[in-house]
């Protein structure tokens, strides 16, 4: 969930115009999560339908949902969500890449 969360903040930031801070509380496997966020209303609500479906996923240990066996994403989410996590992933990458040569 964290992970979700900080990839759609760094997406949003980028891309969007961001909204107001908020606060998320989530139950997942009996552990309560808190998240900040401040995203703008359409990756507010990327970000809840992914929390739902990971909540809602029947494997004790998440695949990769491109090789899962019973997707419990929509297409349209699901595009939206590799989007953004291609995006975030590529940045972050980068700028790992670049701290590490600038040492």
């Amino acid at each position: 969930m964290q992970t979700l969360s900080d990839f759609s903040e760094l997406y949003c930031s980028h891309k969007h115009k961001k909204g107001a801070s908020k606060q998320h509380r989530y139950l997942y496997k009996d552990a309560e999560f808190s998240l900040e966020t401040t995203l703008c209303k359409e990756c507010e609500e990327l970000l809840e339908y992914a929390v739902a479906r990971l909540q809602a996923c029947p494997h004790e240990i998440k695949p990769r949902c491109r090789e899962c066996d019973a997707p419990c994403y929509d297409k349209y989410h699901w595009k939206q969500m590799a989007k953004m996590m291609r995006y975030s992933g590529i940045h972050k990458g980068l700028v790992k890449f670049k701290k590490f040569f600038k040492r």
